[in-house]
């Protein structure tokens, strides 16, 4: 069994999500024990959205699905790390692989990364 440490954030951990192949950072979300179980049932990431209050699935509206290959826990078991197979190339909800699109530069935000699609035609 298990145990990670949900009681110090408050019910939630971050959940860390990188390219199993390219170990890219793609994005970070959180996990409540429940959004934990479902991700290591299913292989396919779930999380706690905390705008919704509920879970989703990566992907449930847009294809863009996460297939977890390797799930790690830090030495405090207050946050996950999930390595997958990002299917569709892109986390992002707004059309990027990485959520992580933007660097800061002379003090502004700069995107460095492509676009893969259109966020207005895939959330209809």
């Amino acid at each position: 069994m298990i145990e990670l440490d949900f009681e110090k954030t408050n019910g939630l951990i971050p959940a860390i999500v990188q390219d199993d192949k390219t170990l890219e950072v793609l994005m970070l979300g959180f996990m409540n024990k429940q959004a934990f179980d479902e991700t290591v049932k299913s292989g396919r990431a779930t999380f706690f959205s905390r705008s919704r209050h509920t879970l989703w699935k990566k992907g449930e509206t847009s294809g863009h699905v996460q297939h977890v290959k390797e799930i790690r826990v830090d030495c405090d078991k207050d946050t996950v790390l999930l390595k997958v197979d990002q299917v569709g190339g892109a986390a992002c909800h707004k059309g990027y692989k990485s959520c992580f699109f933007s660097k800061v530069e002379d003090n502004n935000l700069k995107i460095v990364e492509p676009i893969i699609f259109d966020p207005k035609e895939v959330y209809k």
